[in-house]
């Protein structure tokens, strides 16, 4: 069976994609600076990119990961008033890998060492619309089964 995951960013969906067809289809939130390539742009990659690691299988909902290690918080309202400031990386995380040299690989435009993830979110964020700092938000529940079913190296497709 053939994977593939498209992202597209002017309607704010992510689909996965098997043998050619749509087997499920979610609604994400894409980075609130808009579309860019660049180390520290807080922008959201294009291009063609790959499943390179995926962390966080068996961890319960809610998980809250700090450098892609779970803390073993579990996100609530009050964790979320102690502390603000935090960008919640929830659940699971697919790692993203560019597969186009000086585009979105390599440099200064290399979509792995910019952290770019698809990942779990509080359930208070909203969904489709731009508000992440770069990566592809997803709904909890969401994350956990799109995480369930793909596999390391699944191509994963950004458009506008």
């Amino acid at each position: 069976m053939q994977q593939q995951i498209l992202i597209h960013l002017a309607t704010q969906q992510l689909q996965l994609i098997e043998d050619d067809m749509t087997v499920a289809s979610y609604p994400i939130s894409s980075a609130k600076q808009g579309v860019g390539q660049q180390q520290g742009s807080l922008q959201t990659p294009l291009g063609e990119h790959y499943i390179r690691a995926k962390i966080g299988a068996g961890v319960a909902i809610n998980s809250v990961f700090v450098g892609r290690r779970p803390t073993g918080e579990i996100y609530s309202a009050a964790l979320a008033a102690a502390y603000p400031h935090r960008d919640w990386i929830l659940t699971r995380i697919m790692w993203l890998c560019g597969c186009q040299p000086g585009f979105n690989r390599l440099g200064s435009v290399d979509s792995f060492r910019r952290y770019i993830y698809i990942h779990g979110t509080p359930d208070s964020e909203p969904m489709g619309r731009p508000a992440s700092h770069g990566c592809i938000r997803m709904r909890n529940t969401d994350v956990v089964s799109l995480f369930d079913r793909v596999r390391l190296g699944t191509t994963v497709s950004i458009q506008l």
